[in-house]
């Protein structure tokens, strides 16, 4: 049998299809989920933890990897406050025990609320701060993020 250039170099790249697909199978999927919360109500902060914590759960029982970012702005912001959050012990025992969980404060909402009280906002440890939490959620979904509403 003869074959070609044309016909060598589409055999070259067919195996080499092959062997990124087998890497890829071997690597775990990773799922990277973005959650919003934006209303100063425990029900809805606790919803997106245990939503957290599900997918860790189930997502670390099939052996793939997960990321996930919980993002509050607006009066979301007081369930990340040392002072306002009637949530805390939850969230240091999540935050604790799922390192797969990444909480983030609006830093636009942190300078509104620190001006409109007229001083510094402690807030939980573990949680960050984003420039804008909006924008932050724009940017991981633009990413490939997947979003989920609480």
């Amino acid at each position: 049998m003869v074959l070609s250039r044309r016909g060598v170099s589409g055999i070259a790249a067919l195996m080499a299809g092959l062997a990124i697909d087998r890497a890829a199978a071997a690597s775990p999927k990773t799922h990277r989920v973005a959650m919003q919360v934006s209303s100063n109500d425990a029900g809805v902060f606790e919803l997106a933890l245990n939503n957290a914590v599900n997918l860790a759960r189930e997502y670390g029982d099939l052996a793939e990897e997960l990321a996930v970012e919980i993002v509050a702005y607006g009066p979301g912001l007081h369930m990340v406050r040392a002072d306002t959050s009637p949530v805390k012990a939850r969230i240091r025992s999540v935050t604790e025990s799922v390192p797969e969980i990444v909480l983030s404060a609006c830093g636009n909402t942190v300078k509104a609320m620190e001006q409109a009280e007229g001083r510094e906002l402690e807030l939980l440890p573990r949680v960050g701060v984003v420039r804008a939490g909006a924008v932050r959620l724009v940017t991981l979904q633009e990413a490939g993020w997947s979003y989920l509403r609480v």
